[in-house]
């Protein structure tokens, strides 16, 4: 199989015959020229796809052993969730639900081909466990040419799955002058004057062109990567920078690369495996509550990790302390923020109600700024909830036939990404993936998901906040938008009494830091993946300063990853892995050009 991607360095290019993975990957090892180092142990605090990779670069290009790393994590999901619902009832702040039937799948985050450059990398040195002889990226790339993204419904309204019901005026930006004037500035901001960005929300930025909030392009972008109005300018900025080859396809969202099945059971459960074949020590249901520093240097010049304090947070079991002495060889990968933290779960007929504690993660980046300045201003993400908060529901069905109803309604097939109904108050969007998206579900099975991102508006179906509803009374909101936009003769609202008579389980989710990396923030309210003068400390998260990148993405993590490797191993910075810059493509550039006049 020849693909047409161009990511990376030749060694990690996809333009490969199944067997020749073990000779690119020696070729690799070779180049680095960095020796194990024996003596010295990894700690890596969180167990999400960051840290993951960032075991995978010490074992694959700096040589160790998996002996020498331990990953200690609140849970195994990390961010990229999949599973069935009774395996969340253990993990930290979670708590036994009535119906703990079906699957659960908190939120989502799409791949991209082109601009995923080190999470392909990376997975390109994981086995797949589906498919022998190919790794993780083959596999993935594999279903997702077989099964291309189109969605040709992706905003609904009362209309039907055209927007305005104006022939193809779906496809239409719908951008007044003014609109592409700011766009266009926007883009066009060198990074060099970023700082113009500080503490500028995306509504302020758009003040005098206020009607790009009513454009298709702001239903659309919105929904696909999770912004709202209060959030950051300069994450925008980099986002129509970084993504700028999508810009011409949001519509149709034919970019997006789908995992054959859910991302926690086709991306981490893998790197789990491979990493414990390796010999990596993994602790689940373990939290770090405190960096002991060293305290020979009273100037604070150096930073270093001489201890890690820790409690178990198993649910319903003893809580168990203790401490992990940091040696002076030794490595500490410490995950300062997680848009999962504090999440809560329903059920059908429960609301998943609110923890109000402060993120756990942010609390221990909260911890080593009062050693330390210059580590960054973890309130800045985790202090203001109306930023980042959203709702997701997971709705599983003993048969398809609610499935059939949206398919219908949309008019394509599972598996072609998002539909959001752009008239719903709470802002509702549904994600329909391709079945099964979960290996134990049953053939008769349906497992989709949706999402409110304001869920402290009330329904317009039922009359509460989206946040306070059941299970029951979200799909139930959900299938009175369906009927909305329903425009056939014969109507979902006909099938309602066999719907519900398919329901296993629809499991609310309110994840009061979903979208806190969007937060409005100033250039130094993230701290550096490696702090200055830092002698074993580096912040793997979506919560550190990296010049170009994207945060929301797995790229984002294993690219911090890769830098924190690297320079604790001597591994010199041309060896990262090349990005690409779709920005200065002028092929990419007049596409976008044509696509903000249409």
């Amino acid at each position: 199989m020849v693909y047409s991607t161009m990511i990376g360095e030749p060694w990690v290019s996809w333009r490969t015959e199944p067997n020749d993975s073990d000779d690119r990957l020696e070729d690799h090892m070779a180049q680095t020229h960095t020796q194990p180092q024996d003596s010295a142990a990894a700690y890596m605090i969180g167990a999400g796809i960051g840290n993951l990779a960032a075991a995978v670069y010490l074992i694959r290009d700096g040589h160790w052993q998996g002996s020498q790393i331990t990953i200690m994590g609140l849970d195994t999901h990390g961010a990229n969730d999949g599973a069935q619902v009774s395996q969340y009832e253990t993990e930290w702040g979670n708590s036994r639900l009535a119906n703990d039937r079906g699957y659960l799948a908190r939120g989502g985050r799409m791949l991209n081909e082109e601009t995923y450059e080190n999470l392909w990398d990376v997975l390109d040195t994981i086995p797949s466990l589906n498919s022998p002889g190919k790794s993780v990226t083959r596999e993935i790339l594999d279903f997702d040419h077989a099964h291309p993204t189109h969605d040709v419904g992706r905003l609904l309204d009362s209309h039907g799955p055209r927007t305005r019901g104006d022939g193809d005026d779906w496809r239409h930006m719908q951008f007044t002058m003014s609109d592409r004037i700011a766009l266009t500035r926007l883009m066009m901001l060198p990074e060099s004057r970023e700082s113009e960005l500080n503490d500028v929300t995306i509504e302020q930025w758009f003040a005098a062109s206020p009607h790009i909030f009513e454009t298709n392009f702001w239903h659309m972008w919105q929904t696909t990567f999770a912004f709202l109005r209060n959030n950051s300018a300069m994450e925008l900025r980099r986002y129509m920078n970084r993504m700028i080859l999508e810009f011409a396809r949001i519509n149709t969202l034919e970019g997006v690369t789908r995992t054959p099945y859910n991302q926690y059971e086709s991306i981490i459960v893998p790197m789990r495996t491979w990493l414990a074949d390796k010999g990596v020590t993994l602790i689940d249901h373990r939290r770090v509550t405190e960096l002991v520093f060293a305290e020979d240097d009273p100037m604070r010049d150096e930073i270093r990790v001489t201890g890690l304090v820790w409690e178990s947070t198993s649910a319903g079991k003893r809580k168990t302390t203790g401490r992990v002495d940091v040696g002076e060889k030794d490595l500490v990968f410490c995950t300062n923020g997680s848009i999962t933290d504090s999440a809560t779960l329903g059920d059908l007929e429960h609301p998943a109600g609110e923890n109000l504690d402060y993120a756990p993660s942010a609390a221990l980046w909260a911890q080593a700024t009062q050693h330390f300045f210059g580590l960054g201003h973890p309130d800045a993400f985790f202090g203001d909830r109306s930023q980042s908060e959203w709702t997701s529901f997971t709705v599983t069905t003993s048969d398809h036939i609610l499935l059939n109803e949206i398919a219908a309604i949309t008019r394509q097939q599972p598996g072609n990404a998002l539909n959001t109904f752009v008239e719903s108050t709470p802002l509702i969007s549904l994600v329909v993936h391709h079945q099964p998206h979960f290996a134990a579900q049953r053939p008769n099975e349906t497992v989709f998901w949706g999402y409110s991102l304001y869920p402290r508006r009330h329904g317009d179906f039922v009359d509460k906040p989206f946040i306070e509803m059941t299970g029951r009374e979200m799909l139930e909101e959900t299938l009175g938008q369906l009927a909305r936009v329903d425009t056939r003769p014969v109507t979902i609202e006909t099938k309602t009494e066999q719907i519900w008579d398919s329901i296993v389980n629809v499991v609310p989710a309110h994840m009061p830091y979903a979208s806190a990396l969007f937060a409005r923030r100033s250039l130094g309210d993230r701290p550096d993946v490696v702090p200055p003068n830092s002698k074993n400390l580096a912040f793997i998260s979506q919560f550190v300063e990296m010049p170009f990148d994207m945060v929301f993405t797995e790229q984002y993590s294993i690219r911090a990853a890769q830098i924190a490797v690297y320079h604790f191993l001597d591994i010199p910075s041309s060896k990262l892995t090349k990005l690409h810059h779709y920005e200065r493509d002028p092929r990419v550039l007049a596409r976008a050009a044509v696509t903000m006049l249409r």
